[in-house]
C-alpha cells in the first residue's frame, strides 16, 4: 500500500500565466471519444474547477468501479489539467483503483477488513485469512487501515456498508444479500432540531442580540480548546482570524484518520445540526464567506445523511445570507483534514505539521485567512454559549478544566465515546465509564492518544489525561483516542501494528519518514531489537521529517524501549 510522492491538485491563482495554462490542452495519452463522452455525461453541468478533481474522480470510481486510463485522460482534458496531475492524485489514495491500459479491472465488490490495533485484538486477522477463500474470486478482500469504528471491533466494510462486530457469517450474509450501501440510523434531523430550539441562538446572534466580542470572550473563558489534537484555544482562534482582512474561509475536519479515534462520527450520527449551528455562529462572529467540510470517505452513511441535511438547510436557511457550505469527500488517506489558518504557499510540499495538502487539493484555501476547526470543537459552541463559560469550565479533575470526549476501545467491557472530565486518569476512565475490563482480562497498558500518542504501562495509570500532561512521558493525548491493552496483549505487538500503519500511510515525500518508518518496522519485527539503532533512527525522524506523521511515528517504539524493557528481554 505504499504510495508515490504526494499528489497536489494545485489550485492556481487566476493570474495571467495561470489562465494561459488553463487554456492549453493537457498532453499525454490520446483521449478516447467514448470515454470523453462518458465523463462529460457523468459530470453534467458541474464545475470543472481544479479543486473538484477528487470529487470528480469519485464519480468515475463509483460509476465504473475503477479509474481506467482512458477515463483519466478524458477527465484531464475536460478539466484542462495535465494527465500527470490527474494520475498522481488518483494513484495516491487507497480508495481509487487506477487501471492502466491492458490491465484487468478489480472485482466488482470489495470487502475491506480493518487491521487497526483494536480490530486486530478482536480477531480481524482471522477474517483476513479466511474470507478470500470463502468469498471466491468475484469479491476482492483488502486489509484496510483504521476505518473509524474501533468501538465496534472487528469491523469489515462490504462495498460501502460497515459491518460492526464482524464475523465470517455476518460478512458472508451481507455479501450474499447485496447489502453494500451504508446509512445512518435514527438521528436528530433538521425538523426535529429546529422544533427543539435549534438555530434560535444563531438567529439571535445574527439579529444583533449578542455581541461578537461577548461571544468570543465566553468561549475564551470556558477554556474550550481545539479537540482535533492541537488544542489551540477556540476563542483565541476566532479572534485571530477575525482580525485578518477578508475574504475569510472556514475548514472543518471530520477526518479522524488517527487509529483509535471515532468520537466525531458518533456525534455526527446523532446530532448533525448541533455542529452546523456552531459552524454558522463561528461564521457570523468571524465574518466567514464560505464553509468547507472535509469528511473521511469511510463514513459513507454519514456522507449521505449530511448531504441530505445540508440540502434542507439550503432550501430553508435558518438565517438570511447564510454562507455556502461545501462538503468534500476524502479518499482514504491519513494526513488529511484541517488546513493552516493563513496559507502563503503550499505548492510542491507535503506540508509542515499544520499544512496538509491532500485537503488543500480538495478545497483550495490558498492565501486566504482560514478558520480551521475539528468537528467536536464546533459541537460544543451552542452548549457553552447557552449554559455559560462557567458550566463548561466547572468540569474537570486533578486541576484540569472542561470536558473531553474520549474514544475508548480495546479490552474494556463497554467501549465507546465517553464524555468525561478533562484530567481524568485512565484507571478512573476504565472503572467509572467503561464498566471495567473485559472478563478474564486485567489492565496492562494503554495508548492515551491513538497510534501516534505513545504507549504507557498500567503502573502509570494515574496521569491526568489532558493537553500538556503526557508530554513529560513521551506521549500526548491528541484527539483523546484511548486504546486499552490487557495482560493478553503486548506493547511490542501494539508498536508493530501502529508502525505498520505509519509505514503504509507515509506519503513518501521526505526520506526520513519514507525510509524511517520502513526501516523501523523491519527492526521491530526482529526477535531482538537493536535499541541503539532504533534510538538514532527515532531522533532523525523527529528532527528531519517535514510533517507530524514522521515526527510522531517513533513514539510507540520509544515507549516500548523505555517502559516495557521486560518484553524485549524475553
Amino acid at each position: 500500500m505504499n504510495h508515490p510522492v504526494i499528489p497536489i491538485a494545485r489550485i492556481d491563482d487566476m493570474s495571467g500565466a495561470s489562465r494561459q495554462r488553463k487554456r492549453e490542452a493537457p498532453k499525454g495519452r490520446r483521449v478516447d471519444p467514448q470515454a470523453l463522452s462518458e465523463v462529460q455525461a457523468l459530470l453534467g453541468s458541474e464545475s470543472r474547477r481544479r479543486d473538484l478533481l477528487i470529487e470528480h474522480l469519485h464519480k468515475i470510481q463509483d460509476r465504473f468501479g475503477c479509474l481506467g486510463s482512458h477515463h483519466l485522460a478524458a477527465l484531464a482534458q475536460e478539466m484542462r489539467l495535465a494527465q500527470a496531475e490527474v494520475y498522481e492524485v488518483a494513484s495516491f489514495y487507497h480508495h481509487f483503483d487506477v487501471v492502466k491500459e491492458g490491465e484487468q479491472a478489480p472485482a466488482a465488490l470489495t470487502v475491506r477488513v480493518c487491521a487497526g490495533l483494536s480490530c486486530e485484538m478482536a480477531g480481524a486477522r482471522e477474517l483476513l485469512d479466511r474470507l478470500p477463500a470463502l468469498l471466491g474470486r468475484e469479491v476482492r478482500v483488502l486489509e484496510a487501515p483504521c476505518v473509524g469504528r474501533c468501538e465496534q471491533a472487528p469491523v469489515a466494510v462490504v462495498g460501502q456498508r460497515a459491518v460492526p462486530h464482524a464475523s465470517l457469517e455476518a460478512v458472508l450474509a451481507k455479501v450474499g444479500a447485496g447489502e453494500t450501501a451504508d446509512a445512518v440510523g435514527n438521528y436528530i434531523d433538521d425538523a426535529a432540531y429546529r422544533e427543539a430550539g435549534g438555530y434560535a441562538l444563531l438567529r439571535s446572534c445574527v439579529a444583533g442580540r449578542h455581541d461578537v466580542e461577548q461571544v468570543i470572550q465566553t468561549l475564551e473563558n470556558s477554556g474550550l480548546r481545539g479537540l482535533g489534537g492541537a488544542g489551540f484555544p477556540l476563542g483565541r482562534k476566532w479572534r485571530i482570524v477575525r482580525a485578518e482582512p477578508g475574504p475569510r474561509l472556514m475548514a472543518i475536519n471530520i477526518d479522524e484518520g488517527e487509529p483509535g479515534t471515532f468520537k466525531d462520527r458518533v456525534y455526527l450520527e446523532r446530532d448533525p445540526h448541533r455542529f452546523l449551528e456552531g459552524a454558522l455562529i463561528a461564521a457570523w462572529a468571524v465574518g466567514i464567506e464560505a464553509i468547507y467540510i472535509y469528511l473521511r470517505d469511510e463514513y459513507h452513511g454519514c456522507r449521505a445523511m449530511l448531504e441530505a441535511e445540508l440540502d434542507k438547510l439550503r432550501l430553508d436557511p435558518p438565517v438570511p445570507d447564510m454562507p455556502p457550505i461545501y462538503l468534500r469527500r476524502g479518499a482514504g488517506a491519513y494526513i488529511c483534514g484541517e488546513e493552516s489558518a493563513m496559507i502563503e504557499s503550499i505548492e510542491g510540499k507535503r506540508g509542515m505539521p499544520r499544512l496538509r495538502p491532500p485537503y488543500v487539493a480538495q478545497i483550495g484555501l490558498f492565501g486566504r485567512p482560514t478558520l480551521e476547526h475539528n468537528f467536536e470543537s464546533l459541537h460544543w459552541v451552542r452548549d457553552i454559549l447557552e449554559r455559560g463559560a462557567d458550566w463548561f469550565a466547572s468540569h474537570g479533575r486533578h486541576g484540569r478544566r472542561g470536558l473531553r470526549s474520549f474514544s475508548v476501545s480495546g479490552r474494556v467491557r463497554l467501549p465507546g465515546v465517553k464524555l468525561a472530565p478533562s484530567g481524568i486518569t485512565i484507571t478512573e476512565l476504565i472503572d467509572e465509564y467503561c464498566g471495567g475490563m473485559q472478563e478474564g482480562h486485567s489492565f496492562y497498558a494503554y495508548l492515551p492518544g491513538g497510534a501516534s500518542g505513545g504507549i504507557l504501562p498500567a503502573s502509570m495509570g494515574d496521569i491526568p489525561l489532558d493537553f500538556d500532561t503526557l508530554q513529560p512521558y513521551g506521549c500526548f493525548i491528541g484527539s483523546a483516542a484511548v486504546v486499552v491493552l490487557s495482560n493478553q496483549e503486548s506493547a511490542v505487538a501494539a508498536a508493530r501494528n501502529t508502525l505498520a500503519f505509519f509505514k503504509d500511510e507515509s506519503c513518501g515525500q521526505c526520506t526520513p519518514c519514507r525510509n524511517g518508518t520502513a526501516k523501523a518496522l523491519d527492526l521491530i519485527r526482529q526477535p531482538q531489537w537493536d535499541t541503539a539503532l532504533l534510538g538514532e533512527l527515532s531522533q532523525v525522524m523527529r528532527d528531519a521529517s517535514i510533517c507530524g506523521l514522521g515526527q510522531a511515528a517513533p513514539n510507540p517504539v520509544d515507549c516500548v524501549i523505555k517502559y516495557f524493557p521486560h518484553e524485549l528481554a524475553k
